[in-house]
């Protein structure tokens, strides 16, 4: 309906003029029948001029008729336009229409999902605020997180998780460091002092969420200090694990007196990227420090290895020394044997009386005499 509007706003003008002339001619036509003087039928003048009137008014009227139809033709030429172009126009916007509507199916099929997700998520938050709530279930959150960090950098029989010192206490987890004692990592999560100190009301009431963070942590550090730094036993510096890197920087930004307490006490305090990177110098560490028993290891097994190069040295020029005692007495034999040969041919060079040979025997006992040396 809008293209059709659009071909009457356009076209409106050319109708209207089309129109006016029709009706002017039609006027002037009237006008002119009126004002002609009436005269006599037997006038030849005023029946040529009506002759030529009627002739001028068939001319209009053919004129007219002529306009109307190349005016309806154009009109119908421009309708069939506008139709085709409102069908068209249609199915583009009904294609249109529903391609939107089938994103706008999946885009809320994509909210939904969200929507659940968001759910599930806000049930998570709230079973974790349960546990946070809790003192004991915070510890063991602490403690798993720090678990999941250890177990994830450093290989099985590093280290050990509630390991028993001299003293009997049992930290939460201990690092067996190379030709050292173990380093000692114990979590803690002050989170009901810090929330308090946060969500203070008042003045009065922050100040008092102050002092009560401030005890907690230095209980924290004293006990640490106290139970797990043994001399001649345990590193000389722990580390206490805090969960949270929101509660760690607040603390190194807000509470630094408790931080340069905690250094002074040689107890480091650590949040989860903190003790990663500390447990990957561990790591290093104790690679290092496998590599030097390696190569302590091959050093000795090279020095054995030369050894055993110098023996078998000594023991080829041995060798060699009876292949050359072995290479003479078998010259000798060859001279001895050449001797033999030569003096067996003089032998059978020898002339006796009468046509008979000597005997095997005869000719055997000088060769018998000369193997035996006589």
């Amino acid at each position: 309906m809008s293209n059709l509007s659009a071909f009457i706003v356009a076209n409106g003008p050319a109708l209207a003029a089309a129109g006016a002339a029709a009706l002017a001619a039609g006027v002037l036509v009237i006008i002119v029948l009126l004002l002609l003087p009436r005269k006599p039928v037997s006038d030849p003048a005023a029946e040529q001029r009506l002759l030529e009137l009627n002739a001028r008014l068939d001319a209009m009227g053919n004129w007219l008729q002529n306009s109307h139809m190349q005016l309806q033709h154009t009109v119908n030429t421009r309708l069939d336009a506008v139709t085709q172009n409102l069908g068209e126009s249609m199915k583009t916007t009904t294609k249109h229409t529903t391609e939107h509507l089938q994103q706008l199916h999946a885009r809320l099929a994509v909210i939904d999902s969200a929507q659940k997700n968001i759910t599930e998520l806000a049930t998570q938050v709230s079973s974790l605020q349960g546990v946070l709530s809790n003192k004991q279930s915070r510890g063991a959150f602490g403690q798993g997180q720090l678990e999941a960090i250890i177990a994830d950098v450093l290989p099985k029989g590093a280290y050990e998780f509630q390991y028993t010192l001299s003293n009997r206490t049992r930290p939460d987890c201990v690092i067996f460091m190379p030709e050292a004692g173990p380093l000692v990592i114990d979590a803690k999560f002050p989170l009901e002092a810090m929330t308090a100190w946060r969500d203070a009301p008042s003045e009065e009431e922050r100040k008092q969420a102050v002092a009560r963070v401030k005890q907690d942590i230095a209980k924290h550090i004293t006990d640490i200090a106290e139970k797990y730094l043994i001399p001649g036993e345990t590193q000389d510096v722990a580390l206490m694990f805090i969960p949270s890197e929101s509660l760690y920087a607040d603390l190194y930004e807000r509470f630094d007196d408790l931080v340069q307490r905690a250094r002074r006490a040689r107890v480091m305090i650590v949040s989860p990227n903190m003790a990663f990177l500390a447990i990957q110098l561990v790591r290093q560490i104790r690679k290092d420090a496998e590599m030097q028993e390696a190569t302590h290891k091959i050093r000795t097994e090279v020095g054995h290895m030369m050894k055993d190069v110098d023996l078998l040295g000594e023991r080829a020029r041995k060798l060699q020394g009876h292949f050359g005692q072995t290479s003479k007495d078998v010259d000798d034999i060859l001279i001895s044997a050449g001797k033999i040969e030569k003096r067996a041919a003089k032998i059978e060079e020898l002339e006796f009386d009468g046509d008979e040979a000597p005997s095997a025997d005869v000719i055997q006992a000088p060769i018998r005499r000369l193997e035996a040396g006589e």
